[in-house]
């Protein structure tokens, strides 16, 4: 059975955020199908688009998956729901949020799913920890490595760092 290389962006801003995000980590973790390799530190940032909300704590993980796409998007939906996750205001507040940002070199358009995420290049929340574990990784259909993405974006929102990889990693074993 064939393995991908995933990378998925996570973020929380509702509730007690970095208690959210480390389940959702471990959950992940835990999953049949899919293997933690690594994550990003963690980092604060300011919301994007509804902009009336709190803080988020964004990262991104990188797993090797033998699921296929909407397999493991429906996997992401279920560790959402688990923690709470409710689809009220459309970028608006939320216990957990966790999106398929690349799927190996696959290039995917569907009333479903959109892979590479769509969003991407205008997201420094998720720029910022995509380049720190993935940074010369090719984004497919744009030609250009995701450093390259971040160096270009026009996204000037705040990101500032909240925990280290090294922190986190510690703190996945607490959990």
């Amino acid at each position: 059975m064939s393995e991908w290389l995933a990378y998925i962006g996570f973020g929380s801003n509702v509730g007690e955020r970095l208690r959210t995000v480390l389940s959702a980590l471990s959950l992940l973790q835990a999953s049949p199908g899919l293997s933690i390799c690594s994550v990003s530190s963690l980092y604060e940032t300011e919301a994007v688009g509804y902009e009336e909300q709190a803080d988020f704590i964004n990262g991104v993980v990188a797993v090797f998956t033998r699921l296929r796409p909407l397999r493991l998007l429906r996997r992401l939906q279920t560790v959402e729901k688990r923690l709470g996750r409710t689809r009220e205001i459309r970028w608006g507040p939320r216990t957990i949020d966790l999106d398929i940002l690349l799927y190996g070199d696959l290039v995917l358009v569907s009333d479903e799913l959109t892979i590479p995420h769509p969003e991407i290049q205008n997201r420094r929340f998720v720029l910022v920890p995509l380049a720190e574990i993935a940074q010369d990784d090719h984004v497919p259909g744009t030609g250009k490595r995701i450093g390259q993405l971040l160096a270009a974006t026009t996204d000037k929102s705040r990101v500032d760092l909240f925990m280290t990889s090294a922190d986190v990693k510690e703190k996945l074993k607490e959990v």
